[in-house]
Parts: C-alpha cells; structure tokens; sequence
C-alpha cells in the first residue's frame, strides 16, 4: 500500500487547490483515491472481526467527495485538503456513532463517534449516564482508553447542563458538548505496514465507549420515529 502517494497528493493539492490544477492531475487523483478505497475496505474487514454490525458496510458507503460546499465559507477553495473515511453500521448521516478514518498531513486521526445530536438526545445521553455512572465511569477511565482518547467532545460546558447539580461530583462527565474522541496519529502511523493492527487496538478500546452512547441512540431513535 503506497499511502505516502496519498499524503504527497493531499499536499499538493492544498498548495494548488484551484480546478485547473486539479484538471490536469485528475488520473493521480484517481489513482490516489482508489488506494484511499482500498485502506477503507481494509478497515472494514478489520473492524468487523470485532464488530459484526459492520459487515455489510460498503467503501462507497463510507467515503465523502473531495469537492467541498464553499456557499457558506469564507474559504472559497475548491477542494478538501484531507480524505477521510466514517464507517457506520447505519450510514454515514446517522446519529448512531461509527468509526472514523482521517488523513491529513500534520492532522491524522483515529476517530469515532458522532460530533452532534439534537438537543433531546443530548439530554438522553447525559441521564443515561448518569444512572450508570459506574459502568460508564468503568469504560472512559479505563487506562487504556485514555491511553488512545484522553478527551471525549471538542468541546465543553462551562456550568452544569440544565437540570443538574454544579457541585455534582460526577459533572465532568456530562458537560461534553459532543460525545465523539480521537486518537491524533503521525502521517507515519497511516505508511506502516502494521497500521491496521494498530488501528484495532485503537478501536478495540474504544467499542465499549461507542456502545454505550449507541444504546441509548438507537432506544431514542425507536421512540421517536
């Protein structure tokens, strides 16, 4: 697997990202993507030995376009400077959690998760945790969780979500905004020929977390729609 070739495009392209520039690469391009594919369809087969609600996950499934929305963005560049993968039992636009592969240079990722969830589902995760606090407590301050995902949301309440306690002593637990981690990597992580055992040992960890905050998803979900 020639991942470097996928690194040097990226880097490329975000020091010429316009589409006459991207007109006269496409075949590398092309040529980058299907070796993009092909580490996704390798996670997928990796990941499944593990977590069976995945097997039917296809790459096509799980990949996005290299072509960004600049409508609402300042930054009118044509083109994402990164390519990223979401593997989802339930799709990549689901609010169930799944598994997230991202390559960009200087900012690659182990991910998972999902960074939003309406405001009622958010209220149904944090009481969840609440009245399992040990066993969630037992998952995310697990050492060798934090070993790969120390922080969990990209950001955090300052006070205490309505309905609860300020000087609750299990606070912290419920004032991520969002319940998704990652594990920052070295581009080299993604070049090895071990990557994906290391990406297991990753996930393996990470599955009893993406669990948790799943059941109470998928129960929300059956009672709303």
């Amino acid at each position: 697997m020639n991942t470097e070739k996928i690194f040097a495009f990226i880097k490329s392209l975000a020091a010429h990202n316009d589409r006459e520039w991207f007109a006269a690469h496409k075949e590398e391009y092309l040529e980058v993507k299907a070796l993009f594919e092909q580490m996704v369809q390798d996670a997928i087969l990796r990941i499944a030995t593990f977590d069976k609600s995945i097997e039917h996950v296809q790459v096509k499934d799980c990949t996005y376009r290299i072509y960004r929305d600049t409508r609402f963005s300042d930054d009118k560049s044509p083109y994402k400077r990164h390519m990223g993968a979401y593997i989802n039992a339930k799709g990549k636009k689901s609010l169930h959690g799944g598994y997230y592969i991202h390559l960009e240079p200087g900012n690659c990722m182990i991910a998972g998760g999902n960074y939003w969830y309406p405001p009622k589902l958010m209220a149904k995760i944090r009481e969840s945790i609440m009245d399992n606090i040990d066993e969630y407590k037992g998952i995310v301050d697990a050492p060798a969780f934090k070993q790969y995902f120390p922080v969990i949301g990209e950001e955090q309440l300052v006070g205490a979500p309505r309905g609860y306690k300020k000087n609750d002593p299990n606070l912290k637990y419920i004032q991520p905004k969002q319940w998704d981690v990652a594990y920052y990597v070295p581009d080299s992580f993604f070049c090895q020929p071990d990557w994906l055992d290391n990406m297991e040992a990753a996930y393996r960890e990470m599955k009893p977390f993406l669990d948790f905050i799943n059941y109470t998803v998928d129960e929300f979900l059956e009672d709303e729609y």
